[in-house]
């Protein structure tokens, strides 16, 4: 699997958006960039879906360390955030797993910055207090 996901119950889209920028933000990442699919492909092919937010996450320290060791890592920055509502009503919230920028790169300074990153996201998603997939 390439990433790692919960599913929140009871809470309306917008409630698990800013709850999940939240977890975000208590583990040092900050959004850089925030693109309402929804939105798009209302407007770009006038189909209807339900909500969903692709978040780009950064925590800049370990963004720096990345971009130190390898500078063309940019390609795989920021760390992606879903914020998705499903089918059932339930808000789906998945994070990319940033072990796959290690299997891409396969430089060892990434290791350590990955690591970090890893744990500070499954802190965060664990801190949503939803329903974790199974890895």
């Amino acid at each position: 699997m390439y990433g790692f996901t919960t599913t929140l119950t009871g809470v309306g889209f917008d409630q698990a958006l800013e709850k999940t920028i939240a977890a975000l933000k208590a583990e040092g990442f900050g959004v850089l960039s925030d693109i309402d699919v929804q939105a798009a492909m209302k407007e770009k092919l006038g189909v209807e879906m339900p909500r969903y937010r692709i978040l780009g996450a950064c925590n800049p320290p370990l963004a720096h360390q990345a971009l130190q060791a390898v500078p063309d890592i940019g390609l795989l920055l920021p760390c992606n955030v879903i914020v998705r509502e499903a089918k059932s009503g339930e808000m789906v919230v998945g994070f990319l797993d940033p072990q796959i920028m290690v299997g891409l790169v396969g430089h060892a300074d990434i290791q350590a910055v990955a690591d970090a990153a890893q744990q500070r996201l499954r802190r965060a998603c664990a801190s949503l207090g939803g329903t974790p997939a199974s890895d």
